[in-house]
């Protein structure tokens, strides 16, 4: 193991075709990991290893690898652009220390940039930024640099000033050391400044100067006094600023062409932080989730590690992606899921290699690795040493907006289907399974078409189901109207011991998440032995509503008062007590149904745009805003019911000639009106 200030472990994350898996098989190359430049188009890139990655020349699942450059390890995650698959992104930004934003130079910020860079700044990763596709008619660097800026709220500051020649990328300026670069392919030949540029590349180093000197008073001294600064000198402030999230640098190059990756692997070792830049890992206590125990970088703490991804093998098994956060672990060592509170076993410890795996005897702090043999483990699961317990922040999985119905073609096939959809679903948790006992079918739930279609094809071709599959429908959740009070008590006295429980809830709307439970009880009229039986009744009756059957989000439930007997209440009392009175609440708060917003983001010519905001409207939807990209394009960001999105790539081609796309991303739920409403609830009665 080298030392730990010799370690990266980073993500490469950006909007759908900006290049990503693109730009990480060039690193591999580089990096000598791989013999010749696997391409996304041919289906032959090293990290699309799916056969779903390969057919749709779309990155699926995260990938990780593992190489070198300049005496350091850098741990590689690449990751899904697109937004069904943004629970892959979650999941990676959450063990990961730092991140390479890739942007088309073209395109610019993006939908699901924002929604990456959002992801990012709520897990604080440190990031710099990659402007691909240079090489593309209509890039502007500096256009993208301004969106970055204007649209991310992001202190993006050039440390290189691309060379155009004949509108094509011919080289860089690197505006740290100062030195100019001509590219042909992955051959890069040193040259002077080009005169033309000199003044401009002067003003855009004083700007990165300036930018630094705001962080760094030692360095703002130096600029004060006009003195010189050395590359050596402003390599550290920069780092500095970029572990603490102050500045990102941006960087430019055309991954295809081979041009730029070089200087993107050296910023990769230079800017962004090692496990020890990185700091502690921060958990909770077991007993008291008010006190926190720190667990520092170092093979010499307690053995901590958070589970982020899980894959079945048919091989090797089930294979558990860990980070290793401090400690040591060893195969056959037990160590302890504090999130279960159960023990597990390790096997087997491989260092992931996209799709191969190497085995090793024992990893330490810093690693990513796949641990053989967790029995129970699942994503978000906290693993950590049996004498040292603490609890990790876990990973946050975005809701299900869309579902259908599957069906195995006989029982056979139905029970293999079952068995099936339990792996996938482990495997993937923003994809969601229930059974109807009514028809035997199976309801999958995923974050969009694509999702569930990538989810049907692996039930055929990786697991060889023989299944039926009903038309996709919404997700639709509902929501109560208003507060209301229940007074409620059960009481049966069937002989012997009887059930009693009485409760006085406050229900109301809580449009800060999906449920909030407190109570408020004085006098001991309820004992607290029995809040948690209080609790997991609403929780079980709101899987459920009233209106169609959804699931009910949006409630905050308030315990203020009931009664108990001393022999006849029990947890089962309080249980049934709460789901009565949720449903009763439910009855008299005025309940709603609520359905999927969408973010959409279209690109089009300026010739299309009448027909397209006005088909957009007709679908409900509603137009936020609208800005031009490059010449004769233009980009119309706003909302629409996701209801009345199914199909919508056909019609688009239909009214652009082919010429515009779209990109959709979940927003938030909303009250549908009351005829569609109607609708609503008359069909699925009817189902």
């Amino acid at each position: 193991m080298k030392s730990l200030s010799d370690v990266r472990n980073i993500g490469i994350a950006a909007h759908i075709d900006a290049g990503k898996t693109t730009v990480t098989e060039r690193v591999l190359f580089l990096t000598g990991l791989t013999r010749q430049v696997g391409e996304v188009h041919d289906g032959k890139a090293t990290m699309d290893f799916m056969q779903q990655e390969q057919e749709r020349g779309i990155t699926i699942a995260s990938a990780a690898i593992t190489c070198h450059w300049k005496n350091h390890r850098i741990n590689v995650i690449d990751t899904p652009g697109h937004v069904d698959f943004t629970l892959e992104v979650e999941r990676s930004l959450r063990v990961l220390d730092g991140m390479v934003a890739v942007f088309c130079a073209v395109g610019g910020v993006e939908p699901q940039s924002e929604t990456v860079w959002s992801q990012a700044d709520l897990h604080r990763v440190p990031r710099i930024a990659f402007l691909n596709k240079m090489d593309r008619p209509g890039a502007d660097f500096w256009s993208a640099v301004g969106q970055m800026r204007e649209m991310l709220d992001a202190n993006a500051v050039a440390i290189q000033v691309p060379i155009m020649r004949n509108d094509t990328f011919w080289g860089v300026v690197d505006l740290v050391d100062m030195i100019a670069f001509k590219y042909d392919g992955f051959d890069r030949e040193e040259i002077p400044i080009p005169a033309d540029l000199q003044e401009f590349v002067d003003e855009k180093r004083i700007v990165l100067l300036e930018a630094l000197s705001e962080f760094d008073d030692e360095l703002m001294s130096r600029y004060l006094e006009g003195r010189t600064i050395s590359a050596d000198e402003m390599r550290p402030s920069l780092r500095s600023a970029v572990s603490r999230m102050l500045i990102v640098p941006v960087l430019a190059g055309a991954a295809y062409k081979n041009s730029g990756v070089q200087l993107l692997l050296d910023a990769i070792v230079d800017y962004l932080p090692s496990p020890i830049d990185a700091g502690a890992v921060v958990g909770t206590d077991l007993e008291d989730p008010t006190k926190t125990h720190s667990r520092l970088p170092s093979a010499a703490e307690p053995f901590a590690a958070l589970a982020f991804k899980i894959i079945h093998d048919p091989y090797v098994g089930q294979q558990t992606f860990v980070r290793i956060y401090s400690g040591t672990v060893h195969s056959g060592d037990t160590i302890l899921n504090t999130t279960l509170d159960i023990k597990e076993r390790v096997g087997r410890i491989m260092r992931i290699r996209a799709k191969e795996r190497e085995e090793m005897s024992s990893a330490e702090a810093g690693e990513i690795v796949a641990l053989v043999g967790m029995k129970k483990t699942t994503t978000g699961n906290t693993l950590c040493a049996v004498d040292a317990p603490l609890l990790l922040e876990t990973i946050v999985v975005p809701k299900t907006v869309i579902s259908t119905r599957v069906m195995g073609k006989s029982q056979k096939e139905q029970e293999r289907l079952a068995r099936a959809l339990q792996r996938l679903g482990l495997e993937d948790p923003s994809f969601t399974v229930d059974h109807d006992s009514e028809t035997s079918d199976f309801i999958i739930g995923g974050m969009g078409e694509l999702h569930l279609e990538v989810i049907v094809d692996r039930l055929r071709t990786e697991f060889n189901v023989e299944c039926e599959v009903g038309r996709p429908s919404v997700s639709y959740r509902e929501a109560m109207g208003h507060a209301v009070e229940i007074n409620h008590k059960h009481q049966k006295q069937t002989g012997g011991h009887g059930q009693f429980a009485h409760v006085i809830i406050q229900f109301e709307p809580y449009p800060e998440g999906d449920y909030l439970f407190e109570e408020k009880v004085r006098g001991g009229s309820v004992p607290r032995e029995y809040f948690p039986s209080v609790e997991r009744g609403i929780r079980e009756a709101m899987e459920k509503g009233v209106l169609a059957g959804y699931p009910v989000t949006g409630v905050k439930a308030t315990l203020i008062d009931g009664t108990f007997h001393a022999v006849d209440s029990s947890d089962m009392a309080f249980k049934a007590a709460a789901s009565a009175a949720f449903r009763k609440a439910m009855l008299k708060g005025g309940p709603r149904i609520l359905e999927p917003i969408m973010k959409i983001e279209i690109a089009t010519p300026d010739d299309h745009i009448g027909d397209i905001v006005g088909d957009l409207a007709q679908r409900r939807g509603k137009v936020l805003a609208m800005r031009r990209f490059r010449k004769g394009s233009q980009k119309i960001n706003g909302i629409v019911p996701l209801a009345e999105m199914f199909g919508y790539s056909t019609p688009l081609r239909s009214m652009s000639s082919g010429r515009a796309n779209f990109s959709m991303e979940f927003k938030q739920y909303s009250e549908v009106p009351t005829a569609i409403q109607d609708e609503i609830i008359k069909a699925r009665k009817d189902r």
